[in-house]
């Protein structure tokens, strides 16, 4: 059976990474499949915090930016291998109470379809620190 799809690149990577930057949901979102899903660095779960299916998923990149207005994820490497990929930046951010967190960080993705089914992401536990 041929396919139409258009295979994931470093380049897909890299464009998801810049809706990252300018806080663009609606374009994180064309990125993933419908029933995608999200593992934050952060959370009660093995993985983090497990936000699972579209709706649920934007509503966890959203609240990245509720949780770091300034949010920026800089000097971004991307690459792919078959149906997984890696993103590694630099997180930037600060947090409501004023403290910064700046730390090294890597997202792991499954791919399927041309899009990204599963977005698990990494970041070192460095403390918050004051500017």
């Amino acid at each position: 059976m041929e396919t139409t799809e258009t295979p994931v690149t470093a380049a897909t990577l890299a464009a998801f990474n810049e809706a990252w930057n300018r806080h663009d949901i609606d374009a994180l979102m064309s990125f993933m499949t419908a029933d995608c899903v999200f593992h934050a660095v952060a959370g009660p779960e093995l993985q983090g915090r497990s936000f699972v299916g579209a709706e649920a998923v934007r509503a966890g990149f959203a609240l990245a930016w509720q949780t770091f207005p300034d949010a920026q994820w800089l000097d971004g490497v991307h690459f792919v291998a078959g149906d997984r990929g890696v993103s590694e930046s630099t997180f930037s951010g600060t947090r409501a109470d004023g403290l910064r967190v700046e730390a090294r960080m890597v997202d792991v993705f499954t791919f399927r379809g041309g899009r990204i089914a599963v977005k698990n992401a990494f970041r070192k536990d460095r403390p918050p620190f004051q500017p």
